[in-house]
């Protein structure tokens, strides 16, 4: 399938934890273009208070939000599946322009399409400003850019 993201649904406990990982993976690169590939052409998206339809969206959002979120680094959990539906648990830190650290907590709703795209993404987000020395989450890997 050329535009399809295994696992497939149904999900088993194995199969989830793999989208779930791959999920974060592909977060965690701060790419947009890449995170978007993994949701249908028409994915539904709550994040928020913002709603969005569609890649070009995804991939406009995130720019928008990493602009803002500066190193982000993120980890999700597996909190329970069913057929082809996935709901995380996260949390993710990242600090603003100023230097203020944040820690943001949420859930996530994901339901998938038989290409195991993502066709819906619910996010309920809460925020914490903590201090650097407070952080938890290992910052992203160096770029080797410079070779």
């Amino acid at each position: 399938m050329p535009d399809s993201k295994p696992p497939f649904p149904p999900f088993t406990t194995e199969t989830a934890l793999l989208k779930v990982r791959a999920a974060e993976d592909a977060w965690n690169s701060r790419d947009p273009e890449r995170v978007a590939l993994g949701y249908t052409e028409d994915s539904e998206w709550r994040n928020r208070d913002v709603f969005l339809t569609g890649r070009a969206e995804i991939v406009a959002f995130l720019r928008e939000k990493w602009a803002r979120e500066l190193d982000y680094r993120l980890r999700k959990e597996l909190w329970a599946h069913s057929g082809n539906r996935i709901a995380v648990r996260f949390e993710y830190e990242w600090h603003d322009a100023a230097g203020q650290w944040y820690r943001s907590y949420g859930n996530e709703n994901w339901e998938f399409d038989a290409t195991g795209l993502m066709r819906r993404r619910y996010a309920s987000i809460n925020d914490l400003a903590i201090t650097e020395r407070d952080r938890r989450l290992a910052p992203p890997p160096e770029s080797s850019a410079a070779a």
